[in-house]
């Protein structure tokens, strides 16, 4: 009996000290992922509209950072020792994968630290435009709202690779971005189904999926980089067609020269509007509380008197 007594004895002390063991371990663990979201799951992106998403999917959980300044375009960016140092200390590196300059040397520097990147433009990027004989891929997808969900998809599944404890909580924020996406995209449909004009002028060829997306035709004066500036033979071209489809209006960018833009429209008689590539956003536009769905309207705004829509 005695030893019936110990061995009963024996087994709930081994019992109590396993419930205790594991209970240590259970709220070490959940504290340890939510120190992991709250404190450490770090995203950067390589400029504003990924940005931009990144923030909306992610919410309370993630800590995102711009590494394209403000006022500036990613294009020909040059990276600073701090911008390497804060996506080596990251957990996401969000890249377009055909726009940075710097963005494949540093997929590879990346490669044996603990920084997932993200190419979002990978099995998305499907259009092309001619510069100098070549064909080359054009980066610009988030400037087409059906486009846009794509990428807002591709950073969910980043996330919950990342943290799939908070899961629920970053595809509620998706399906809401989702949303907005969507109806932005039929503001779009419905705004430009019934237009004079088709072709607009641009500063640079950012457009290519947004045309492509509504049915209407890109001119640009620069290539996919407004630092590519036409040659006189070009720049005659782009005059003839403005004349002959009856051009009234020249687009230009905030975050550009519009010398060529101002230049054409005094060459062909037409006037200027602001359409933004959403590659970044100035100090006014970041202190008038705009971001990528305001612009995005604006954008509309402007392509419906360019195009004389009803």
């Amino acid at each position: 009996m005695v030893q019936k007594k110990k061995t009963i004895y024996k087994i709930s002390v081994a019992v109590i000290v396993a419930i205790f063991v594991w209970g240590i371990w259970f709220f070490s663990s959940i504290s340890d992922l939510q120190k992991s979201s709250e404190n450490t799951f770090r995203v950067v992106a390589s400029f504003y509209p990924y940005a931009y998403f990144a923030q909306q999917v992610g919410g309370d959980y993630v800590k995102v950072t711009n590494i394209t300044p403000v006022g500036s375009e990613p294009h020909d960016y040059e990276l600073t020792p701090k911008d390497i140092i804060e996506m080596e200390n990251s957990n996401l590196l969000i890249l377009n994968g055909s726009l940075e300059a710097w963005g494949k040397n540093m997929k590879q520097n990346l490669s044996s630290k603990n920084t997932e990147v993200l190419e979002v433009g990978e099995n998305i990027i499907d259009h092309y435009i001619v510069e100098d004989g070549k064909n080359v891929l054009d980066p610009h997808i988030w400037l087409s709202p059906q486009y846009a969900k794509k990428i807002v998809d591709k950073i969910f599944n980043a996330y919950i690779e990342i943290d799939p404890l908070h899961k629920g909580y970053y595809q509620e924020n998706r399906d809401l971005l989702q949303q907005k996406l969507n109806n932005l995209d039929q503001n779009y449909i419905q705004s430009l189904a019934n237009c004079r004009q088709k072709d607009i002028i641009t500063s640079h060829a950012a457009f290519g999926y947004m045309v492509g997306t509504y049915g209407l035709t890109q001119v640009s004066i620069a290539g996919l980089s407004p630092e590519i500036e036409p040659s006189a033979q070009e720049l005659s071209s782009i005059v003839e067609f403005a004349k002959r489809n009856k051009i009234e209006y020249i687009f230009f960018e905030s975050l550009a020269s519009n010398k060529l833009s101002n230049t054409l429209a005094q060459e062909v008689g037409a006037q200027t509007l602001v359409l933004n590539p959403l590659e970044g956003l100035t100090k006014d536009e970041i202190n008038s509380g705009e971001d990528y769905f305001t612009i995005m309207k604006k954008n509309l705004d402007q392509l419906k008197i360019a195009l004389q829509c009803q």
